[in-house]
């Protein structure tokens, strides 16, 4: 087979031709990605890309700085959110009794699971029949209520209410 010098030469400029559509394209698509000035197609290509460069940097440092911003509100949302829990650190609870019925109220922080567990056992201990418990969440405390049926006896409230103090004491040390 001969080369025709003609076919090579058309191959080559059909090659250029698309290179430059391809260009055109991405020129194209990078102008409409940036934000419009007045009149963009007076400036040059290289002038755009440099434009393109310009815009890329300040959007980087705008990053930055938006991390830096987010970082800054993480930090003190969780010292808020810390405080908070440092002022529910020790469970507190009320014990009433109206006749056979004594109810405890148990106010702790979320993280406090196992004391509403050790309130339960120790009613059980002193002879309590649990009828009803029940809790609520509100923020970042927990208001457990706990209804029992005991004997009306005066020294049942106040040994309940006395292991319960102890219970509570142990529970933030």
């Amino acid at each position: 087979m001969e080369n025709n010098p003609s076919s090579s030469t058309s191959d080559r400029k059909l090659v250029e031709r698309n290179r430059r559509n391809q260009m055109k394209d991405l020129f194209s698509k990078l102008n409409s990605v940036l934000p419009h000035q007045s009149s963009r197609e007076g400036i040059s290509r290289p002038d755009q890309i440099g434009e393109a460069i310009d815009y890329i940097k300040n959007l980087q440092i705008k990053l930055e700085k938006m991390k830096e911003k987010k970082s800054n509100l993480t930090d003190i949302v969780r010292s808020r959110t810390a405080s908070m829990n440092m002022e529910l650190k020790s469970p507190q609870f009320k014990i009433q009794q109206m006749g056979s019925v004594l109810e405890v109220v148990l106010v702790t922080g979320l993280d406090f699971h196992f004391i509403f567990n050790e309130t339960i056992r120790v009613l059980q201990e002193e002879g309590s029949d649990i009828v009803n418990a029940s809790y609520t969440v509100v923020e970042n405390a927990v208001l457990h209520k706990i209804h029992c049926q005991v004997e009306e006896s005066v020294n049942g409230a106040s040994r309940i209410s006395e292991k319960l103090k102890n219970l509570c004491q142990w529970s933030v040390a």
